[in-house]
């Protein structure tokens, strides 16, 4: 184990090295966490050292604490997980604690050695709490660099020190956007904001932690919490502005997470109680709220969904074994929202782009679409006028098909309509080489019919982007009954290289995504012409953890979209098709010319400069509300099982082979109830006895959409969970 690795200067300071070298990122594991205590005890016991730096061996800092650690010791620790996981948590504010006081008498605050750490770029997690531990924080000055306490974002919050430790630095109101929101600094941001003490140019950082270390008083590394009467920035719980913030700070989360997300409650309370109580008995507040979360099958569902599987699918755990296949030029056909942004977004990462359309207005207006999205950047300061012109510079927009050549990957992102897309296909094939891939944008249409104006159906693969694609994070590549292993590859690379999330489907109608979530609309729909009301419709899903009410998704992806999916779908599945109910309402409120936000006109009700200020009143006159109305249990799970049971029929039906990308799919591609882990997250979470029986139940009630598909009843009858019997185990670390 090299992970941290000790020098002692001749000038008495020690120099303890952070590089885990089978990492990009150094991550934090129970061996290292040994080794780091090791050498501190070395350093503060050695009487040649006069003080310790901490620093990277890498570009960055560190990347957090690896999560596998977590799982393995929960999994190892048989009937008391919660102890180990304890004690674990302790242990490390033991290693920590002592790195603060760093020897000192603990009556007089004399006779410490000063820890300075020396940040040399990025840091995150456990690698922000070891730096507020240490006496004084030196960070590189590279504006690409971040570092925070990102743990709420993944289902935890700082639990090795960092809330009790910064909470009591900066006070609760001022530390809310670190802890609770998850925010990442650069330098000069995190500097204000009290995570950092000095921003140092970087071939200037390690001699400057060491300039401090060896000029450091006993005065200058005393924490503010160690020495007698201090108080709480901003105030105690028990002061009066103290207590005006904490009430403040309750509401604010209960309104923002609807008190689905365990996470950030626990935070509020550990920060709360610790305040109350001396920073060592704070530490163990903090660690017993830490366990709380970690045992909380949410947190756990959610480390699982949105940091272990996306981080592997990022990785290419199901990608083809094939030699890399990273583009170099890519051709985007159709320069409207979608095509623009996608030339946008490969742009942005590197990529040489040929944005085309019928006309160079529309190939101009496509670019200048890039162009904005930049200059907002750029009002934001996160974008440097250099920068912008390289990546505006990648963009060729025209509307030559011959400027094609050369290029490896082409997306099609034309009008949604077969024939243009044949139409195109095969002016795109007849300029480019041979072993170029053909890539179809689409979220309806079937790849297996795309693919029959392809000459080489193997190279042809379904690309979904989610609008806007400059900030939505999946991709969903649909692999075609004839597409080839090396059109995979390249797709998932590509993904990779513009640094989104990839799942890979097979073809079937709406494919995953749009499978899912178009049953959740139109349950909504369905519930409003029964008469349930629209208000107890749109927050059953967001007490369910929905970013919108399928009432809202509906307006804001536009009615008329709607109508015309539902005509498409109802032609090609004759006698089958399921909704006409839906039908009814949808295609009213397009004769009415409600269309949806666009309009300032849907289902809710919009001022004239577009905002939403409430559900339009004119729907209790169509779809009058009943005088019994469901219990909010009852309308969650017509919400939530509409949608999860697709997700199960599509694992079964082979058009997804991972319950990962399923499970990872739903929560960036629609929103699916982050808190849960995704639908299969879920269903382990109910129980697959209890939910094949709730099945039945609204089976029995609502109609056949809610019928327990054979494999949830197969596994409900073995007593099988959905990890259990399909996922991927933790690795020890």
């Amino acid at each position: 184990m090299t992970d941290f690795t000790m020098e002692i200067g001749s000038d008495g300071v020690a120099i303890i090295t952070w590089d885990v070298k089978a990492r990009s990122m150094n991550v934090l594991t129970r061996a290292a966490y040994a080794l780091v205590d090791a050498l501190v005890d070395k350093a503060l016991a050695d009487p040649t050292v006069k003080g310790i730096v901490l620093t990277s061996g890498k570009e960055t800092f560190a990347g957090g604490m690896d999560l596998n650690t977590l799982a393995s010791i929960a999994a190892e620790a048989g009937d008391d997980p919660a102890q180990a996981l304890f004690d674990f948590t302790m242990g490390g504010h033991r290693v920590l604690r002592k790195l603060e006081r760093a020897g000192m008498d603990p009556k007089t605050n004399k006779g410490g050695k000063p820890v300075a750490v020396a940040i040399t770029g990025t840091c995150a997690g456990i690698g922000t709490e070891i730096a507020l531990a240490c006496h004084r924080r030196f960070m590189a000055d590279n504006p690409k660099a971040k570092i925070g306490l990102p743990e709420i974002l993944v289902g935890l919050f700082p639990g090795g020190g960092g809330t009790t430790r910064y909470s009591r630095m900066v006070g609760a109101m001022a530390a809310a956007p670190v802890l609770l929101e998850g925010k990442m600094l650069d330098p000069k941001s995190a500097k204000s904001a009290g995570l950092i003490d000095e921003v140092v140019a970087a071939d200037a950082l390690l001699a400057r932690a060491k300039e401090w270390v060896l000029s450091a008083t006993d005065a200058d590394i005393v924490k503010p919490w160690d020495v007698k009467g201090w108080k709480m920035p901003g105030g105690a719980p028990y002061h009066p502005a103290g207590f005006m913030t904490f009430v403040g700070a309750s509401a604010m989360i209960n309104g923002k997470t609807k008190g689905v997300y365990p996470a950030a409650k626990a935070l509020l309370s550990a920060v709360y109680e610790g305040a109350l109580v001396d920073f060592d008995t704070a530490l163990w507040i903090e660690a017993r709220w830490f366990t709380h979360v970690l045992m909380n099958p949410s947190s756990s569902a959610m480390i699982r969904s949105l940091f272990l599987n996306k981080e592997a699918l990022e990785k290419g755990a199901n990608r083809p074994a094939l030699p890399d296949e990273k583009v170099t030029k890519l051709g985007v056909i159709g320069a409207g929202m979608m095509g623009a942004g996608i030339a946008y977004v490969s742009a942005n990462a590197g990529i040489e782009v040929v944005l085309i359309d019928a006309t160079q207005e529309a190939a101009d207006r496509g670019k200048a679409h890039a162009e904005g999205i930049l200059d907002k950047g750029m009002k934001r300061g996160k974008v440097s006028p250099e920068k912008k012109a390289h990546v505006l510079d990648r963009i060729h927009a025209t509307t030559d098909y011959a400027a094609l050549a050369g290029c490896d990957l082409i997306v099609e992102a034309v009008f949604e309509d077969v024939g243009v897309k044949a139409e195109v296909t095969k002016k795109v094939l007849a300029a480019v080489g041979p072993e170029c891939i053909f890539a179809t944008n689409t979220s309806t249409l079937p790849i297996g019919e795309l693919a029959k104006a392809s000459d080489r159906p193997e190279q042809f693969i379904g690309i979904h982007f989610f609008s806007p694609v400059d900030k939505m994070a999946l991709v969903e590549i649909i692999r075609g009954a004839k597409t080839g292993d090396r059109a995979v590859a390249k797709a998932l690379d590509f993904v990779r290289q513009i640094r989104k999330t990839p799942i890979v489907v097979h073809d079937a109608r709406f494919f995953y995504a749009n499978r899912c979530i178009l049953p959740y609309v139109n349950e909504g729909i369905r519930m409003l012409a029964e008469g349930v009301a629209p208000a107890l419709i749109e927050n059953a899903a967001k007490l369910m953890g929905m970013p919108l009410g399928p009432l809202q998704l509906i307006d804001e992806t536009s009615i008329d979209l709607g109508v015309k999916i539902a005509r498409a779908t109802k032609a090609a599945m004759g006698d089958d098709y399921p909704d006409d109910a839906v039908d009814a309402v949808v295609f009213w409120m397009a004769e009415q010319g409600r269309l949806g936000r666009k309009a300032k006109a849907g289902f809710y009700a919009y001022d004239d400069a577009g905002k939403r200020i409430g559900l339009w009143e004119g729907l209790a006159n169509r779809y009058p509300v009943a005088a019994t109305q469901p219990d909010l249990t009852e309308v969650q799970h017509r919400l939530m099982f509409v949608q999860t049971l697709e997700a199960v029929r599509a694992l079964e039906e082979g058009v997804l082979t991972d319950i990962r990308e399923g499970d990872v799919g739903a929560i960036l591609g629609w929103g699916f109830a982050p808190w849960s882990g995704g639908p299969f997250s879920w269903l382990d979470m109910l129980g697959t006895p209890y939910a094949a029986e709730r099945c039945d139940e609204l089976a029995a009630a609502y109609g056949a959409r809610f019928a327990c598909p054979p494999l949830l009843r197969e596994m409900a009858d073995k007593g099988q969970s959905f990890y259990g019997r399909f996922g991927v185990k933790p690795q020890a670390a």
